[in-house]
């Protein structure tokens, strides 16, 4: 028997865990906006933290954008984006993430005229500070945005090769239906070429046909969200069979109405199947909760075993771009002995 062997509410804030789904910009607090907005002089259409926060009750995953964009615009510093990065490294390491590999959206930065330097030395040295600070080291992954073209990915790749030293990987992210990922697969060709880890959202709101073109014409190594892939059996079969990890996030996928409630949420089913599914938070901020509050929220909704969840904590490092060593050093933490 372990000390996990029995979790409560302040174990599972503990539980040792690697968080590879979050959005960098998805952790911009309500309060933090208003602070940048402040110290940029942008106007906000809204009159106050609360007002904001209210406007969180979310419809569908485009809905969600356009606000996720829209708070955005207080981004404009170097200083800016490294107050937001050691900002989300003091919570996910006080929730027992110890590694984190980070989304976050040049795109969506570029076309509001802030240059690529800007967004990744001000994310790299946020990062650094909070590694300082906390023992919490994260990596960063830039993702492209499907709904725009695919020759806006190449440039943005462009853009990013002085900065490959601080990237480990290029994902694909923002609207999903009407966008199949197959049309990236050469920008996708250049990444890896260029020695960079390649993911992509697949199977959020996409049918399971975007999980299968993103396996075989991106040639990913981890499918973000993936909850889809339960409509088809062979799918299923393939994902196992690769032990292909899944980065779930059952709080995003409840507030997008992809799952009706947390009750209903397929995760067991998932964990039955024999999946590597892993779990975490997508965009804190809007979604009501950090990787430590999720693990609470799935294991008293779902009634999920400790075993259960351990599992989760390890498929977690299992599916991290880290080193065996620092694998092997966190996924022991697991098995410690009672205190």
């Amino acid at each position: 028997m372990t000390k996990w062997s029995v979790m409560d509410h302040r174990a599972l804030t503990a539980l040792p865990k690697a968080e590879l789904h979050v959005h960098i910009e998805g952790t911009l607090e309500p309060e933090m906006v208003f602070a940048l907005a402040q110290r940029n002089s942008v106007t906000l259409p809204y009159a106050d933290v609360a007002a904001l926060r209210a406007a969180h009750a979310f419809t569908d995953l485009p809905h969600f954008l356009d606000l996720y964009y829209a708070c955005m615009a207080v981004l404009r510093t170097e200083q800016d984006f490294a107050d937001l990065a050691q900002a989300y490294i003091r919570t996910a390491a006080s929730q027992g993430v110890r590694h984190a590999e980070v989304f976050f959206d040049p795109q969506a930065h570029i076309v509001r005229g802030v240059p690529v330097d800007v967004v990744v030395t001000g994310l790299r040295r946020g990062l650094d500070a909070g590694e300082a600070e906390t023992g919490l080291y994260a990596d960063l992954i830039a993702c492209f945005l499907r709904d725009r073209p695919v020759r806006e990915a190449h440039e943005t790749l462009d853009a990013l090769t002085p900065h490959l030293g601080s990237i480990i990987g290029v994902g694909l992210d923002s609207a999903e239906v009407g966008f199949p990922p197959g049309q990236f697969a050469p920008v996708f060709d250049r990444a890896r070429e260029a020695g960079l880890h390649v993911v992509a959202h697949a199977g959020e709101e996409g049918p399971p046909d975007y999980i299968w073109e993103a396996l075989d014409t991106l040639g990913i190594e981890r499918v973000d969200h993936g909850i889809r892939a339960l409509e088809s059996p062979e799918l299923v079969r393939r994902l196992c069979a690769d032990r292909m990890p899944l980065t779930a996030c059952p709080l995003s996928n409840v507030r997008l109405r992809c799952v009706p409630t947390l009750a209903e949420h397929p995760l067991p089913r998932m964990l039955a199947e024999g999946l590597t599914v892993t779990i975490n938070s997508d965009d804190p901020a809007y979604f009501g909760g950090y990787a430590g509050d999720t693990f609470i929220a799935i294991a008293d909704a779902l009634d999920l075993l400790s075993a259960d969840l351990i599992t989760l904590a390890r498929n977690s490092f299992a599916a991290s771009f880290i080193s065996e060593e620092d694998r092997n050093r966190w996924s022991d933490e697991l098995a410690d002995p009672p205190a």
